[in-house]
């Protein structure tokens, strides 16, 4: 039988808790050197689990008796009680939570390590984790604060009477919410499809960027100049969107140069592959030079292309080249430069240009 003389024995079970909890913090940082789990154990759990320790052993120890016998002691000892339960059901919610996050985040860190060919899967498969985990998260706390109003016993009660009327609530609900249940159920459409991915390079609204966040709710694209666009799921489950790279993270670089007719296109080849070889950007894989047009307006249009690791290294690739072949041109062959001709009468009829020009 507790008594208010036992307060002393209830601080000293919450302050050992406390210690013992930070005395396995201590450890796991220890062996986090090593371990990955247990550095995000330390990083995810310290709070929750010092929170949880506390909570548990005040409710372990702490007693009706312990504000006295009076029934409005005994009344008040009653909500304390009431209140130490939802704190103890808060607490352990989170911890779960976080201790989830931090098993996660162990298989996100060596997936993020991935390159190569792998990187794609790699993506997929953290993109897919970390919807995973907030739809789990989601669902526990649900749960929770299910749990927490049902230790209530008015709530209890009227169990029933919510049974009953369930089906026309849950319509009204429905109805009410369904933006929002579309955009999760987009979200886990675009995860499980492998349509959309973290770090993906996309082109939305002539826009060029990153999958930096994607979430239940809304994708954050960061774009090329670090601004940030912030789009709703369900746009891209009905907007169509470039993803340049759903099978890969290789991309092509296209340069386009008009120039006269009298540019002498295999040295420019020439001159071309030799600056590739010797550009970093390049993934000694695929280049060309080609002639694709002749335009109305008198000049030839040369397009080169040349393959990159990724749309970044594609970019920076792309304006090497045209700088290369821009000084290439006129450094060399001056008389390719563009230019456009008019006839005259005079040169109609065969006059030279002197003479016309007299």
């Amino acid at each position: 039988m507790q008594s208010p003389s036992d307060w002393p024995i209830l601080v000293i079970s919450v302050i050992g808790a406390i210690i013992l909890v930070e005395a396995v913090r201590r450890t796991l940082n220890r062996i986090g050197r090593k371990f990955a789990l247990a550095r995000h154990l330390v990083e995810h759990c310290t709070w929750p689990a010092f929170t949880v320790a506390a909570v548990l052993a005040f409710n372990l120890v702490f007693g009706p008796g312990m504000f006295g016998d009076s029934p409005s002691e005994r009344s008040l000892a009653g909500t304390v009680e009431r209140v130490l339960g939802l704190v103890s059901i808060a607490a352990i919610t989170w911890l779960i939570v976080q201790a989830t996050y931090a098993l996660t985040d162990v298989i996100l860190d060596r997936l993020v390590q991935v390159e190569g060919e792998r990187n794609r899967r790699a993506r997929r498969i953290m993109t897919q984790i970390a919807l995973v985990r907030r739809v789990a998260g989601a669902i526990i706390i649900v749960v929770a604060v299910g749990a927490m109003l049902f230790s209530f016993p008015q709530v209890r009660a009227l169990g029933a009477g919510l049974l009953a009327s369930a089906g026309i609530a849950g319509a009204i609900v429905g109805i009410a919410a369904q933006p929002t249940i579309g955009n999760m159920l987009a979200g886990l459409q675009l995860a499980f499809s492998d349509a959309l991915r973290l770090d993906d390079v996309v082109v939305v609204e002539d826009e060029w960027g990153r999958v930096e966040e994607l979430t239940l709710t809304y994708v954050v694209l960061r774009l090329w100049d670090e601004r940030r666009l912030v789009l709703p799921v369900s746009y891209f489950t009905q907007t169509p969107f470039e993803n340049w790279t759903r099978h890969g993270s290789r991309v092509l670089a296209v340069v386009f140069l008009r120039v006269d007719w009298s540019v002498p296109v295999k040295k420019l080849r020439e001159a071309l592959y030799e600056f590739l070889q010797g550009n970093p950007l390049w993934d000694q894989k695929d280049w060309t030079l080609q002639v694709t047009d002749v335009l109305p307006n008198g000049l030839v249009e040369l397009r080169a292309l040349m393959s990159a690791a990724d749309s970044p290294s594609s970019w920076d690739l792309k304006c090497d080249v045209r700088e290369f072949l821009v000084d290439y041109v006129r450094d060399n062959f001056p008389e390719s430069l563009p230019r456009f001709r008019v006839e005259t009468p005079e040169t109609r009829v065969g006059l030279p240009w002197e003479h016309a020009e007299k």
